[in-house]
């Protein structure tokens, strides 16, 4: 086993800094409504930009497009459409 010692208020400090990353890694990933294709992708679990653009041009998610290249996706259609496709567990009785 090993033992690593460290001063008080280097370990302060470092629990600081773990404690301010956690919290930006939660703001980030609940914070915003409109959302770019990488994190539209990742909620998801697409990989295919085609896939995205399909999704999109079918009507299936919602979506922004506030500049010519810049489109942004609606982050409670994305979820409303994983909802809707959701398949409940076979239950015996």
């Amino acid at each position: 086993m090993n033992v690593i010692c460290i001063e008080e208020k280097a370990f302060d400090n470092l629990l600081d800094r773990m404690f301010k990353y956690v919290q930006s890694q939660m703001d980030m990933n609940t914070s915003d409504k409109w959302i770019d294709k990488k994190e539209a992708k990742r909620l998801l679990r697409i990989k295919s930009d085609t896939t995205l653009q399909k999704m999109r041009d079918e009507g299936q998610i919602r979506y922004s497009q506030p500049q010519r290249k810049h489109i942004l996706y609606d982050r409670d259609s994305i979820n409303e459409y994983l909802e809707a496709h959701a398949k409940e567990p076979f239950t015996d009785y």
